[in-house]
């Protein structure tokens, strides 16, 4: 059984919404893409494609399948071009990740102008608040943050974040601006559960790292909210610095405690080890990079202002 001509023919089909377009498409019979994929699907004693006379529609098990095969079929594609010395426009689809403020913040941007300079490739942008496993997922690169743990995966790293507490001017002006970590207990609190605890935060001091209590009057489980929340004047809220920059940009918000900051983290775009990196990666990878360490250290400018009165 030739698996990787049943493999392209089963991707073109799922491109083509259908046998007969596929067929057209392959110019081969409809009777041949019909056995093939049955073929297939006897081969893997699973069914691949739930086909009805209006339309054709994949199964679970398919659609997995389907991705893989794409991914085997530009490897295959990449390998052959490497060997024969051709060298093409980088094509193909590409799927990225990241954390949802950021990706909409900075990776929308990037993936716009890496789209209109890449005509060959389409992009999958997944945005995500939760660690995205690249190989279980089929994520070509992903944007971390945080230190990384050992693993397979490749890390270039593009600058850092903060872990910021802030409020609005508002809120400070009635309630006034904390001095020190422990002050927090004479103040209200919004937090973004996925980042904080709602019930102590932990801040940098002389004698290292310590717990304050805190009283979160709101949790909240987007960046979004809690951002919004502090906006409105409903307490500090305590952020990474990204997803307060357009607030703090318009002066919606103000830093308070910046002597008692943790450590920033690192940002890194991280991708798969592979010896054969194929070109759609490596042009991302070459025309992201520079432009988030450029946006980072616009940001880092940003936060360097230090807040009225502190």
């Amino acid at each position: 059984m030739d698996k990787l001509g049943a493999m392209a023919i089963l991707l073109k089909t799922v491109e083509a919404g259908s046998l007969s377009a596929a067929a057209k498409q392959l110019d081969v019979p409809l009777a041949t893409v019909s056995r093939r994929i049955a073929e297939l699907e006897a081969h893997l004693r699973t069914r691949m494609l739930n086909r009805s006379s209006r339309r054709l529609a994949l199964t679970e098990a398919g659609r997995l399948y389907v991705e893989a095969c794409r991914r085997i079929l530009e490897q295959v594609e990449e390998a052959e071009r490497a060997a024969t010395g051709i060298h093409t426009n980088p094509r193909g689809q590409l799927t990225v990740t990241a954390p949802i403020v950021f990706g909409r913040t900075h990776m929308i941007p990037i993936v716009a102008d890496f789209l209109a300079q890449y005509p060959e490739i389409d992009l999958k942008l997944v945005l995500a608040d939760r660690l995205v496993d690249l190989l279980e997922a089929d994520v070509d690169v992903a944007l971390r943050i945080g230190e990384l743990g050992d693993s397979s995966l490749i890390a270039s790293r593009v600058g850092t974040v903060r872990r910021v507490t802030c409020a609005s001017p508002s809120y400070l002006g009635a309630h006034g601006r904390p001095q020190r970590p422990e002050e927090l207990r004479d103040h209200i609190c919004v937090t973004f559960d996925n980042l904080a605890s709602p019930v102590a935060w932990r801040f940098s001091s002389a004698k290292g790292d310590v717990m304050v209590p805190i009283r979160s009057r709101l949790v909240v489980t987007t960046a979004e909210a809690a951002v919004d929340g502090a906006v409105a004047g409903l307490g500090l809220t305590r952020l990474l610095s990204y997803q307060v920059s357009e607030a703090k940009r318009a002066g919606k918000l103000e830093l308070v405690l910046e002597e008692h900051e943790l450590p920033p983290w690192p940002v890194s775009l991280v991708y798969p080890g592979q010896q054969l990196l194929p070109r759609k990666t490596r042009a991302f990878l070459d025309f992201a990079a520079p432009r988030l360490k450029g946006r980072l250290q616009d940001d880092a400018v940003l936060f360097e202002s230090r807040a009225p009165g502190s």
